[in-house]
């Protein structure tokens, strides 16, 4: 009895079984495949089917790359600089808490918290009904006095003088009278025609007559002369001084519009509409009178306000360069300088205190930010917001598409991160944008791509 056993043979690169077509094998000829034998042979073909299996799984499984790694470790900071750190906080150089000159009542409130304000911006109105009476009160009153000024510089009116002159004639006329009449009553009281007392009243009424006489020509003469130079000193006093209480109403009227003394940011606002503010007092009553609208500062001027410990003041001096580090955010620093030493100390606290002006500080910062403030001296690679940095070799960035790589190896994946590089030494790159502790491949990182198994040589 004869049987046939096709044997097909597995195409594997770089592994090959040659096999016939066919095999005739005759149970009563072939007795290997009996006993012993048979088992052998089936234990020589698991083997062959465990070793095809390993090699297409090996063929067929992703490409894992062997690389090496380097840990990124963080820049550390010079001798010189970790000589004196302190802590502060940022303030604005110049605070300005805007107040009113005249107590009034707002009407209008046009900025909110954080606004940028140019200087002469109107920020509050208040009202001004009775302001602008007082206005029109001074106004008729340097009218008057401006008048009276104008009439005394001019002098008489031609009519003035003609009408005082027609007086005088007529007072002359009636003294002639008199004088005749009373030289007739003395005739007659000398002839004893008339009683004596009939010649005193004579008398008296020819001396009044000659006082009116002199009067009026004594007033035409002042017509004449005009006014003296004493009346016209005074009525020019009363001009000034109409002026000035027209100058004052319209200062007051003017204050009702509270502008902006300066260009920056409001930091406060105390006042609301419908509010009391007053240029006298304020009150601590929650509906009394305020003492300040807003309160604006500049903040591209910003300091940081230390205090020094007394035993180490003598290693600092005006202009002195600082570096600031902010808490908010760790990963910037801040060039600055030593503008401001107090002249006085604390002797309570044994400190002086000390401003550093921050010199390019950024719209990130903010007054009353707590940061840290460390002197590293004349240090030449000290740079305005740089960010911090940590130490890589130099084989382990890379350029693709004009923008600077690294891969980094987390849990045997390779993960691409984009860096900047600060600056170069002798120890290795200096780059921001990857955090310390991370491991960086150091062999070809060029070749791979973000997500490709990698495996770590040691």
């Amino acid at each position: 009895m004869h049987k046939e056993y096709a044997v097909v043979s597995a195409n594997i690169p770089g592994f090959s079984v040659p096999a016939p077509s066919s095999v005739s094998l005759d149970r009563a000829k072939q007795p290997l495949f009996r006993g012993p034998h048979r088992i052998a042979s089936i234990a020589v073909a698991t083997l062959m089917t465990l070793l095809i299996t390993a090699l297409s799984a090996r063929l067929l499984s992703p490409r894992v790359a062997e690389v090496k790694t380097a840990t990124a470790s963080p820049a550390k900071l010079s001798t010189e600089e970790k000589k004196l750190g302190v802590r502060g906080f940022i303030v604005p150089h110049h605070r300005i808490n805007v107040n009113s000159k005249v107590t009034g009542r707002v009407a209008w409130i046009g900025v909110e918290k954080g606004d940028r304000v140019d200087q002469g911006q109107v920020l509050v109105r208040l009202e001004d009904d009775e302001f602008r009476a007082q206005v029109q009160q001074a106004e008729g009153a340097l009218a008057n006095a401006q008048a009276f000024l104008q009439q005394l510089s001019a002098g008489p009116l031609p009519e003035e003088v003609q009408r005082a002159e027609h007086g005088v004639e007529q007072a002359r006329v009636s003294m002639e009278n008199d004088q005749i009449a009373l030289e007739r009553t003395t005739k007659l009281v000398n002839e004893g025609v008339l009683p004596r007392e009939a010649l005193d009243n004579m008398r008296a009424k020819f001396a009044g007559s000659r006082e009116q006489v002199e009067y009026l020509e004594q007033s035409l003469h002042l017509i004449k002369r005009g006014a003296r130079e004493e009346e016209i000193a005074r009525a020019r006093g009363s001009v000034l001084q109409a002026e000035g209480q027209l100058a004052l109403a319209q200062s007051q009227q003017e204050a009702t519009v509270i502008r902006a003394p300066i260009s920056g940011t409001i930091l406060e606002r105390t006042a609301e509409k419908g509010e009391l503010v007053t240029a006298q007092f304020a009150s601590g009553a929650e509906d009394g009178p305020q003492g300040s609208v807003v309160a604006i500062a500049d903040l591209s001027d910003l300091r940081v306000s230390i205090d020094i410990p007394q035993a180490q003041l003598e290693q600092l001096a005006l202009k002195k360069k600082a570096r600031i580090s902010v808490d908010a955010f760790p990963g910037r620093s801040y060039l600055g300088r030593i503008v401001e030493i107090a002249p006085e100390a604390d002797s309570q606290k044994a400190t002086v205190t000390i401003r550093v002006q921050i010199l390019r500080p950024d719209s990130r910062l903010r007054p009353q930010m707590n940061c840290t403030v460390n002197f590293p001296g004349d240090a030449p690679d000290a740079k305005p917001s740089a960010p911090e940095s940590v130490l890589i070799p130099p084989s382990a960035i890379f350029e693709r598409n004009q923008r600077i790589w690294v891969a980094s190896a987390v849990m045997g994946t390779a993960h691409l991160r984009e860096v900047h590089v600060v600056r170069q030494s002798p120890e290795g790159a200096y780059v921001a944008g990857l955090p310390a502790g991370e491991s960086v491949v150091v062999t070809n990182p060029q070749n791979l791509q973000e997500g490709d198994k990698i495996r770590e040589l040691h």
